[in-house]
């Protein structure tokens, strides 16, 4: 009875995205994040209206986003951002003022077809500091510490100019593996790896965190695309597969 009780343990499997997501998250630990979490359907306020997304946004429209039937105004949501607003709400409701640190990871839903990087359905990491005087040097720095960790090596971090709705400015994210040990696919290749910011006034007032007296940063990005580039995987898809073949391979 113990023999196959242990055997039968011996043979199970931690999926690669649960495992990226643990070891993502102790990463963000260490430096002093809190993990928090949100619900996967949600209301559009805290999906979209909280988070300065226009009425009239493109995501809203039904070719990006899964709107509930006969529920109005609830959607799965379409990022893990869902919980920034949600977050400070209850902290301020505490009366606990910033700072903020918080990190979240989980799956969300987009209306697109699927291709070998993209899926209709994924696993999403986004991270928010709020403070009194935080700046885009602390979010390089907590990026290049994270990737550095992440990918087991050195890394460089550049930012571009990039519009979103929930911060300003927007930045779009590019990361560079660099050093002998680096996949060849990877080694010194430019890769966009996130979109960030710094917080909008309006997200914060939403949650009703004073503006004039602090601000923050945020980021985002897909934890499926972190896979394929840690692992060196061809297709998204084989991810949620269920294909033993292929999970057992981690």
């Amino acid at each position: 009875m113990t023999e196959k009780a242990s055997s039968a343990t011996s043979r199970g499997h931690i999926h690669p995205i649960s495992s990226l997501i643990r070891e993502a998250n102790n990463i963000f630990y260490e430096m002093g994040f809190s993990l928090v979490d949100g619900p996967l359907v949600e209301n559009e306020w805290y999906n979209f209206d909280a988070l300065n997304v226009p009425k009239d946004h493109p995501a809203r429209d039904m070719q990006d986003t899964f709107f509930i039937k006969n529920e109005p105004n609830m959607v799965l949501r379409t990022h893990t951002s869902n919980v920034q607003v949600r977050y400070m709400e209850g902290q301020v409701k505490k009366g606990i003022e910033p700072p903020y640190r918080i990190v979240a990871a989980g799956k969300v839903f987009r209306n697109e077809a699927t291709d070998v990087t993209h899926e209709a359905e994924f696993f999403h990491i986004e991270g928010m500091v709020v403070g009194t005087d935080i700046t885009l040097a602390h979010l390089r720095a907590t990026l290049e510490l994270f990737f550095k960790q992440l990918f087991k090596g050195a890394v460089d971090i550049r930012f571009r100019p990039a519009f979103f709705p929930f911060v300003e400015p927007g930045l779009e994210v590019d990361m560079r593996l660099t050093g002998d040990h680096v996949p060849e696919k990877l080694r010194d290749r430019w890769i966009e790896v996130m979109g960030a910011g710094m917080m909008h006034p309006n997200v914060l007032k939403n949650a009703g965190v004073d503006p004039e007296k602090y601000r923050g940063y945020a980021f985002g990005g897909g934890i499926d695309r972190f896979a394929i580039l840690k692992w060196s995987i061809d297709d998204v898809r084989l991810m949620h597969s269920a294909d033993l073949r292929f999970i057992n391979q981690f």
